[in-house]
């Protein structure tokens, strides 16, 4: 299984890795694995969550037909 660690994805979308931090006690942002205190987000669901958050323009994001 490829995954990202949280400054892996941080970096990659350039937010700060306590960001991703604050989404997970909230309950945003993509789901993650968390075995003790390492926490890896799976490639498969960080383009999951990356798809679902297309947008075309300011109004929202665009939704897949398939739902």
């Amino acid at each position: 299984m490829q995954a990202l660690t949280q400054t892996q994805l941080a970096s990659r979308w350039h937010k700060s890795p306590r960001t991703l931090e604050q989404w997970r006690w909230l309950g945003k942002g993509p789901r993650y694995i968390k075995i003790g205190a390492r926490v890896i987000y799976p490639l498969e669901f960080v383009e999951a969550y990356e798809k679902d958050h297309i947008h075309v323009s300011t109004l929202g994001p665009v939704r897949r037909r398939d739902r």
